[in-house]
């Protein structure tokens, strides 16, 4: 099941690790390469690490403030724990796979597999052999090199090693796989791990002042893990774990989203973790002044566009979901995108983090939403075009976090433009309750339409955002979470999971009206809405209790990083 991955990142590309010691996702150089281990869509591909003994039960657990991750499995024999990590950061051609296996009570007894197969398994072995304990292989474009492998037997299926680890020491294993031929001596091992621990030392706060240090630390982990050193940040590890079963709704989320830069980087700001901030202010401005109002909602993490959707026939897939790369979504256009800029922009400013070409950035935003203001968008949900209510009070949000900081002259334009846009989205999206509707052509309500109320569009008295907020929380929640809209009649879990990032929203929401109580109670359900790796998907199946989508779904981080500080500082209030 897809609640019991744990995630390995570098920065550059992740790994998905499940109960049995088997990398079930691997893409490599980057995130949006082909998969070399890629069993959980079905394809060939394999590295398992696994107690012989046949009877045991697994467990396993983050060091603090890392994505070093602990397996560890009670065996009739002992205890036996593995420590897994890529090599942290890690080089844009190169990974390096750490497992360290460690006998803690007993002798430990565990079996090595490894048969890497690249291009979603398309591309067998070729080349393989071991010399003086250092294993060495090709498959398809991808070199490989492993050590720590005395005494292991090669075969039609790769690699097999039968270890013994005695009681109280541990063995090394050190996986390197490059898209360019591996020359030099390999990587030691206790040097990679002490780099490796000390990096993420330094990388994550201690976020004491938070309602759940623990969570908010890993949250942040979680963001610095999924950031390249591009700046780009992917969506998800993950391609095509489908948001709800045959229904055609599965997607790759390996490409950086606008959206998705802003959410982290305001999470960032608020946690104090100002390399996540900085690397999303860069990649942001320099679209902005590469595309002006032209600026796609998603690129690949180094700023390219990124590719059309593709399906790829011959995996079997996620259970009900057939394998796609690429995205279809370079073919639209996202209003809202220029409100997150703005919000991201503005956050940095405020914190005396935006240099010259960051305003210059700012000024290209709010051109495009002067000039497309009145243009009809996918939206937030990317759905057909329509004139959104939630684009257009974004994109007010955004102006007035700008104005905000910016110098008299220009605060004033942007603020009175922030007000035109509200008093615009009013003449066709006001709902007669006097709550926001979804758009000039739907008078349902989003959970969207909190965000822009929480991002300061509105103020938190305005009727408007009041009833908004009573609307949602009277439509579209059941058994404490909260879901995007309502697609028809059917019940809300029938026509698809609860989303999790209206869950946190709507905490925010609730604490913006001085709810603090219910605002904790949201935060607190959604928290819950994970594995026991701490991981969260996009959306949460309610009636079987399973996670949906893709993972780990940023978004979904960030704000559960903002909400857990915020709700932390009405505690202190």
């Amino acid at each position: 099941m897809l609640r019991e991955y744990a995630l390995l990142a570098d920065g550059e590309r992740g790994a998905l690790i499940g109960p049995r010691g088997e990398i079930g996702w691997l893409c490599v150089p980057r995130w949006d390469s082909p998969a070399v281990f890629s069993a959980l869509v079905g394809g060939a591909g394999l590295y398992a690490l696994t107690p012989q003994d046949p009877w045991f039960v697994w467990g396993g657990y983050y060091e603090e403030g890392t994505l070093v991750w602990r397996s560890r499995w009670m065996t009739t024999d002992g205890v036996v724990e593995c420590r897994e990590a890529l090599a942290f950061p890690g080089e844009p051609h190169r990974a390096v796979l750490l497992r360290q296996v460690q006998a803690v009570d007993r002798d430990a007894q565990v079996r090595v597999r490894l048969d890497p197969r690249a291009d979603f398994g398309r591309c067998r072995l070729q080349e393989s052999r071991i010399e003086a304990g250092t294993w060495t292989a090709r498959t398809g474009p991808l070199h490989l090199r492993m050590t720590g492998v005395q005494g292991a037997e090669l075969g039609e299926r790769g690699l097999r090693l039968d270890l013994d680890v005695p009681r109280g020491t541990s063995h090394d294993l050190v996986l390197e796989i490059s898209d360019r031929r591996l020359t030099g001596p390999p990587v030691e091992a206790a040097q990679a791990w002490s780099a490796t621990a000390e990096r993420w030392r330094q990388q994550v706060p201690d976020l004491a002042h938070s309602l759940t240090p623990g969570d908010a630390r890993h949250a942040c982990a979680v963001l610095r893990g999924l950031t390249s050193s591009s700046g780009g940040m992917v969506a998800a590890a993950t391609t095509s774990l489908p948001e709800r079963s045959e229904a055609g709704r599965n997607y790759d989320y390996r490409y950086s989203w606008i959206r998705d830069q802003s959410f982290a980087g305001q999470a960032a700001a608020v946690a104090g973790g100002w390399q996540v901030l900085d690397q999303a202010v860069g990649f942001v401005t320099d679209r902005l002044l590469e595309d002006g109002p032209h600026l796609m909602p998603a690129y690949t993490v180094d700023g390219g566009p990124v590719p059309a959707e593709q399906p790829l026939d011959h995996l079997v897939g996620y259970p009900g979901a057939r394998v796609v790369v690429g995205n279809q979504i370079h073919d639209q256009f996202q209003l809202d995108v220029f409100g997150e800029a703005l919000l991201l922009l503005g956050t940095a400013a405020q914190h005396d983090r935006l240099d010259l070409a960051g305003w210059q950035a700012v000024e290209a935003a709010v051109a495009a939403v002067r000039d497309r203001g009145q243009e009809p968008d996918a939206g937030i949900w990317e759905l057909e075009a329509q004139r959104w209510a939630h684009s257009r009070l974004i994109c007010a949000a955004g102006l007035r976090a700008v104005a905000a900081v910016a110098p008299a002259a220009k605060a004033a334009e942007w603020t009175d433009l922030a007000d035109s846009v509200v008093v615009d989205t009013a003449t066709d999206c006001l709902h007669p309750s006097g709550r926001w509707q979804r758009s000039d052509r739907d008078e349902g309500v989003d959970g969207a339409l909190l965000l822009p109320s929480v991002r300061g569009a509105l103020s938190a008295q305005d009727p408007r955002t009041r009833a908004t907020l009573a609307a949602v929380l009277d439509e579209l929640t059941e058994d404490g979470y909260v879901y995007r809209f309502r697609h028809d009649r059917r019940p809300l879990r029938e026509a698809e999971g609860a989303f999790l990032l209206c869950g946190f929203v709507t905490s925010l929401a609730c604490a913006q009206q001085g709810e603090h109580a219910q605002a904790r109670a949201w935060f607190e359900r959604n928290r819950a809405a994970c594995g026991p790796p701490g991981l969260y998907s996009e959306e949460y199946d309610v009636t079987q209790r399973q996670l949906r989508g893709n993972l780990p779904q940023a978004f979904v981080h960030a704000l559960l990083l903002q909400t857990s500080i915020e709700l932390g500082q009405d505690g202190r209030q």
